[in-house]
C-alpha cells in the first residue's frame, strides 16, 4: 500500500526549473525534485529555528539588566529622530 497520495500541483514559472533539472538526468522525475526541495526547505526552516532558538537562549542569559518598554521605545524614538525619521523631517 502506498504511503504518500498523489497531488496536483501548480507550479507557474517553477515548472520550468523541474522540468531542467529532470531533463538533466539530475533526477528521474518531478515528482523526486520536489521531495528533494521539500527536504531542503525542511533543512532551512530546521536551521533557522535553531538560530533563533539560540538568540532567546542568549537573550535569556545575557547578564545585563532588562530594559523596560518605556525605555526601549523612547530610545527608538530618539535613534528615529536623529536619523531623520522616515521623511526626513523626523516622522
Amino acid at each position: 500500500m502506498r504511503s504518500s497520495k498523489p497531488i496536483t500541483v501548480t507550479l507557474g514559472n517553477q515548472q520550468k526549473s523541474v522540468d531542467a533539472r529532470v531533463e538533466s538526468g539530475a533526477y528521474g522525475s518531478a515528482s523526486e525534485v520536489l521531495r528533494a526541495a521539500l527536504r531542503a526547505l525542511d533543512r532551512e526552516e530546521d536551521a533557522i529555528n535553531e538560530i533563533m532558538k539560540q538568540k532567546i537562549r542568549d537573550a535569556l542569559d545575557d547578564p545585563r539588566p532588562d530594559v523596560d518598554a518605556e525605555t526601549a521605545f523612547d530610545r527608538i524614538e530618539r535613534l528615529h529622530a536623529e536619523r531623520g525619521g522616515a521623511d526626513g523631517n523626523g516622522n
